[in-house]
């Protein structure tokens, strides 16, 4: 670590007054002895009665040999000191000595002899612990080291803020040698950097001694003048053992990468909320490429398989061509490059050699970081496209397939022109999660599309089957129709499996009636099955259907609920539907006190969920309005029945279905009913 001269530190000319102490001699607390050429002690300093044990007056006048040495040392001693006294020569060592309380200390000496003004000699020892100075001395070697060896940046500079010392990393980060540094204040050394903020923030910890840790910088210096880096830095204030200010240290650590995993961390979060806004598919792919320019590329191109989009199986991996359907192309800036790209909504047929059909076929991201024109022909249409790419600067080039579920949708292609810098794997790992963010939400919308389109032109059928069991959960069923068994209603329930065991319990009732309400009712039970196959939460789901039935023109009502047997959960989310039955083994049924929310149909509405526990041997019970609802009775008399009827623990489930229809059903109502009840199992 490179150290400026002291009074460079602290001014040109020696201080004129009074310093304040040094604290480094004080923690070594040095003592002095002078014995006369007889080798009787004649000066005996406070540290010395520290180191030895003995007071002035028990000390002068003493033979110091005779004090301070063991009877076997003796000898030695008296050579030592006769040697010294003759010669002139000094004399340095560790010496054992008897202390005061008999004990023996190892003490490094300086011995040297001395002349007075009349000739006489004496003889000067400066003594202190061995075993103190030796720890000082080997902190002062380890702090050396770990400071010039250190791939921390570290300065420090004195109270007027000029450099004092430089380890070698601070220089290799500033690109500065260390001598340039010393003497200088940082704007005199560093002009290149945010100066004024720099010593703004040392003064601050000069005056008020309170660290600035961990202070975040971006910025350039000579070491690497074409790339951006981010430091961490942090000030600290030195001070001495007694208190005295000795200036301010900077820790320097440069944190470059950890920064730009920040900045990837943060589009990918930017990413995740504005990708897949909207169920559609068209939108998420600009949403894609909105994203991705200019933060990852100059240029992004989102391209999906046809046959993806329209629902065909995918072509052979042995076929030699595919075909892409072009979505989305956006730049950072007018540049003919987009002329090259296909234009969205366009379909394009791309050969075996084409990188794109390459990527599809192989599922694996393609990484050029230097384009050349071999390359553009891979990767263009045409040889026309290929000299629009090569006129408008292309050099760098990043493709990554769109994979969801296992499937292969289509590509990211991205670019760079004005952006110097080449790809490289960070970048592909960035564009992969955009990429694979962007498949799922795109597939999603696929399959949104997919069934909204199937409830708008397929009516399936409109008695729903016996409804499978589940992991963890014993099911009992009933439908009625509406006053006979021909003709139909619009209720409905279902029981989907989901994925890691999960169930889905539905309920829903199509106001009206007759062919219209049966239609909506056939839609929506296939909407439901789909949605729920996205593994969406139950308010995502209400919200879907509620979109499809406004389209539809309809009116619904809905209970939905996910039952999650390795937490023993139950999610629910209602849609103007009655509240369902939680019956608890040993309790009385009770009606769950839920957000009753507005009809399937009503449009814009929000959905609220409620989570409840549901332990092995707890039954949920989910039904229709035309269980309970009659012209004659109030509602709260007809739910309390309901409660009633439930209230018999020794049923089973298909036995409590019997009976609540037998109890409550009238042969002549108007409107059909629908049950369905879930008691959980023990887990295996």
């Amino acid at each position: 670590m490179r150290k400026a001269d002291p009074f460079g530190a602290e001014g040109d000319q020696p201080d004129s007054g009074p310093r304040q102490p040094r604290e480094l001699l004080d923690l070594l607390s040095v003592a002095a002895v002078l014995l006369d050429a007889e080798g009787r002690i004649v000066l005996w300093s406070p540290q010395a009665e520290e180191l030895f044990g003995y007071t002035a007056p028990e000390a002068l006048g003493q033979y110091a040999a005779r004090l301070l040495v063991h009877e076997q040392h003796l000898d030695l001693m008296i050579r030592l000191f006769s040697e010294v006294m003759r010669t002139g020569q000094g004399w340095a060592g560790a010496f054992p000595v008897r202390h005061k309380d008999g004990s023996s200390r190892l003490v490094e000496f300086r011995n040297m002899r001395l002349l007075d003004d009349r000739g006489d000699f004496y003889a000067l020892g400066i003594a202190t612990d061995e075993a103190a100075l030796r720890q000082m001395e080997r902190d002062v070697a380890l702090s050396t080291r770990l400071v010039s060896q250190s791939p921390i940046g570290l300065a420090v500079l004195d109270t007027d803020l000029r450099y004092v010392a430089v380890n070698p990393a601070l220089a290799q980060i500033n690109g500065v040698p260390a001598e340039d540094h010393l003497g200088r204040r940082v704007r005199e050394a560093l002009p290149f950097l945010e100066v004024d903020a720099i010593e703004a923030a040392l003064r601050q910890v000069l005056t008020s001694g309170k660290p600035m840790i961990d202070q975040h910088s971006v910025g350039r210096t000579p070491a690497d003048p074409d790339n951006d880096h981010a430091w961490s830095v942090s000030y600290y204030r030195l001070d001495g053992p007694g208190g005295r200010v000795l200036g301010v240290a900077i820790l320097l650590v440069d944190v470059t990468d950890r920064h730009r995993a920040r900045q990837r961390l943060a589009l990918i979060a930017d990413g995740s909320a504005r990708i897949g806004t909207t169920l559609d598919v068209e939108q998420t792919a600009r949403e894609l490429a909105d994203v991705a320019v200019p933060e990852v590329a100059d240029i992004a191109a989102v391209d999906i398989l046809d046959s993806i989009l329209n629902d065909r199986p995918p072509t052979g991996p042995s076929a030699d061509r595919a075909l892409f359907r072009a979505l989305a192309v956006k730049a950072a800036y007018p540049t003919e490059a987009v002329r090259a790209a296909d234009p969205p909504g366009q379909l394009a047929s791309y050969g075996a050699e084409r990188l794109a059909t390459q990527c599809v076929r192989t599922g694996r991201p393609i990484l050029i970081p230097h384009v050349g024109e071999r390359d553009l022909a891979r990767i263009a249409r045409d040889a026309e496209a290929a000299a629009l790419l090569a006129r408008a600067g292309i050099h760098s080039y990043l493709l990554t397939p769109l994979i969801a579920r296992g499937e292969v949708l289509g590509t990211l292609g991205l670019t760079r022109a004005r952006n110097p810098l080449p790809f490289d794997n960070d970048d592909l790992l960035l564009a992969g999660e955009l990429a694979d963010r962007a498949a799922v939400c795109i597939d999603n919308a696929r399959l949104y599309q997919d069934a909204r389109n199937t409830a708008v032109t397929l009516q399936r059928s409109l008695l729903p089957d016996l409804p499978p069991q589940q992991a963890g959960l014993e099911i009992a069923s009933r439908y009625r129709p509406a006053g006979t068994t021909i003709e139909v209603g619009g209720d409905w329930f279902d029981v989907i499996p989901l994925t890691e065991g999960k169930t889905a319990l539905v309920v829903g009732d199509v106001m009206g009636s007759g062919i219209s309400a049966a239609t909506t009712m056939g839609r929506l039970r296939t909407a439901t099955s789909t949605l729920a196959d996205l593994d969406l939460p139950p308010t995502e789901v209400l919200h879907h259907l509620d979109k499809i039935t406004a389209d539809l023109e309809q009116y619904a009502t809905c209970a939905y609920a996910i039952y999650d047997p390795h937490r023993a959960l139950c999610h629910i989310a209602v849609a103007g539907h009655l509240p369902p039955v939680l019956m608890r083994t040993g309790e009385p049924p009770e009606l769950l006190d839920l957000p009753t929310g507005a009809p399937l149909g009503v449009g814009g509405v929000a959905f609220e969920v409620t989570t409840i526990g549901l332990a092995p041997g707890d039954q949920l019970v989910l039904y229709t309005d035309g269980l309970v609802e009659t012209r004659h009775h109030a509602i709260d008399e007809r739910l309390d029945l309901l409660l009633q009827l439930l209230h018999r623990p020794d049923r089973t489930s298909e036995e409590t279905c019997d009976r609540l229809l037998e109890s409550l059903r009238d042969p002549d109502d108007h409107d059909d009913v629908a049950i369905l009840i879930a008691r959980a199992r023990p887990r295996p």
